[in-house]
């Protein structure tokens, strides 16, 4: 990469390509079902604001652990026997919210659903990147897109379950009749599994190198940009520029959009001009357009602004994953879990910090973090430049 001379993947490529796009648009669908119907169900059990908190850090805990657990679990015994487990723990487990009768319920389940999400989030990456060996060329970007198009998709049913006084029961049931079908029909297009890689000479080595907590800490900042748009946006714009409600709901959509619509060019681009100038780019983008929308302080150069952040973010974050899991084949699957976890731990922790920063300095002074970060990561590209040796091996994930 970049790649002048266009390769034809095999049939048994391409079908595994369908198949983990179908992963992801499971894991993203199913995740916005959740999150579109939060506030029937804080309502229907009667919570307050920390009960509400509290079933969140339920669906986070369980991401993080399961990720640490699916990463060990991926390198021992192949993306290929972990992902379809996973993608249907992730359609039966969404079941639970709908079911629970109270707080302690919601947050059994709730952490049963975090975990479905953090085990395929490892397995189907780490398929991916199978996948993306076989084509020897990038399509991780479109991956990552079609996570985005099934979270459009699910946030639209809960719309519009919603909108028809549908329980959150038999929505999510109803959903996850379909994310069941779909992942089981996915299964047997996966690729085959491969065996055990060859025991390495020397030491084995333990814990996580330093490369992999580097790209972790990159996918953290890019992270802490994605949370703060879903947490902060619109609230910037009504109380910081007086916008009305519904223009304040435009800037996390043409955040979304753009964003969205990127990481589908995404793998074009990087064969034009490879990983390391893409993201370079992106990063440069994404911290200047959001940090001249803060000077400006005007609702227009506002929404401009989110979009081109959203451009800027849109393509750096497959990259990260794809330089994760190609770097060492033979324990791709914890690698990622390492990438997932820290990068969670962005869309968790940034909007929190931003949040106390702007209650001593105000909202433009926080939203000035995630600019800062942006560009931060423009001058570490360097980091997801593939190395020809990894790359090169044919690995287990």
């Amino acid at each position: 990469m970049p790649e002048t001379t266009p390769v034809e993947p095999d049939a048994a490529a391409r079908r595994a390509r369908w198949a983990v796009t179908a992963y992801f648009v499971v894991s993203g669908f199913a995740l916005a079902t959740w999150t579109a119907r939060i506030p029937t169900i804080k309502r229907d059990l009667a919570l307050d604001d920390g009960g509400v908190t509290i079933a969140l850090f339920a669906v986070a805990a369980g991401s993080v652990l399961a990720m640490q657990v699916c990463g060990h679990l991926t390198d021992r015994f192949g993306s290929t026997r972990v992902v379809p487990p996973a993608g249907v723990l992730v359609a039966l487990s969404g079941l639970t919210p709908g079911l629970a009768g109270g707080l302690g319920a919601l947050v059994a389940g709730l952490l049963l659903f975090g975990a479905a999400h953090g085990a395929i989030d490892v397995a189907m990456n780490s398929h991916a990147v199978r996948v993306e060996q076989r084509y020897r060329r990038p399509i991780m970007s479109t991956f990552h897109a079609t996570f985005s198009l099934g979270g459009l998709l699910g946030a639209g049913s809960g719309a519009l379950a919603a909108h028809l006084g549908m329980s959150p029961a038999a929505h999510f049931a109803l959903s996850g009749v379909v994310l069941l079908a779909l992942s089981l029909l996915a299964r047997s297009r996966l690729l085959p599994p491969e065996p055990a890689p060859p025991a390495a000479d020397g030491p084995r080595v333990r814990g996580f190198p330093p490369a992999i907590v580097f790209l972790g800490a990159l996918g953290f900042c890019c992270s802490v940009g994605e949370g703060s748009m879903g947490d902060w946006s619109s609230i910037y714009l009504h109380d910081e520029l007086g916008t009305g409600p519904g223009f304040a709901a435009l800037g996390l959509a043409v955040f979304s959009a753009t964003m969205g619509l990127f990481r589908f060019l995404g793998d074009g681009l990087v064969r034009r001009f490879g990983p390391v100038p893409l993201v370079r780019v992106c990063g440069i983008v994404a911290g200047s357009g959001l940090a001249a929308a803060l000077l400006l302080h005007h609702p227009v150069a506002a929404l401009a602004g989110f979009a081109l952040f959203g451009v800027g973010l849109s393509c750096i974050v497959p990259q990260i994953f794809s330089a994760a899991g190609h770097r060492n084949p033979g324990r791709s699957g914890r690698d990622l879990a390492q990438v997932s976890t820290l990068s969670y731990g962005g869309l968790l922790a940034g909007p929190v910090f931003i949040g106390l920063l702007a209650q001593g300095f105000g909202l433009t002074a926080g939203l000035a973090v995630p600019a800062a970060l942006a560009l931060l990561v423009a001058g570490a590209a360097g980091a997801v430049r593939p190395e020809p040796a990894a790359s090169a091996a044919p690995g287990r994930a």
